[in-house]
């Protein structure tokens, strides 16, 4: 499966998501997440048939640098899950869009609506010029994370 970056929607947590096939919408992880990661040697992904909500974790990727939660980017039904992934995590680093994809989603806003935490991607997260000097104090932070990376944008 291979998505063209430049036709997704992207959230301020990194998470990328395709326009919706028939309802479903793909899940994954930008380059720039999987780079400031390091190398994903663990993913812990949703079930199927598990709902998601958008902004809530839904998993968790580890690293060797870190653990950090996997954010789901729109509210919805767990439709499949990459199962690639759960066998060789590295493709989250080494494919982020194409075989490193993480899960599908029936999502609850239908076909026809953009996820509204989502941005289109003329203002992806590469994209912006100014860098932030502090954390965003919206981001959680749970007990079993590091300090979380942030990206410099």
């Amino acid at each position: 499966m291979s998505i063209n970056p430049e036709q997704l929607r992207y959230s301020k947590e990194h998470e990328w998501v395709s326009e919706p096939a028939d309802g479903v919408r793909t899940v994954g992880i930008t380059s720039h997440a999987a780079d400031a990661l390091g190398d994903v040697v663990f993913v812990q992904l949703p079930e199927v048939g598990a709902t998601v909500t958008a902004g809530e974790t839904c998993g968790e990727l580890e690293s060797t640098k870190s653990v950090s939660d996997l954010f789901s980017p729109v509210s919805g039904e767990v439709t499949e899950v990459n199962q690639d992934v759960s066998d060789d995590p590295s493709l989250v680093n080494s494919a982020p869009f194409e075989g490193g994809w993480l899960f599908k989603v029936r999502t609850a806003e239908g076909p026809a609506r953009t996820p509204s935490c989502c941005r289109p991607p003329s203002t992806t997260p590469s994209s912006r010029a100014e860098p932030r000097s502090e954390p965003d104090p919206r981001m959680p932070r749970t007990p079993t994370m590091r300090r979380r990376r942030r990206c410099p944008c």
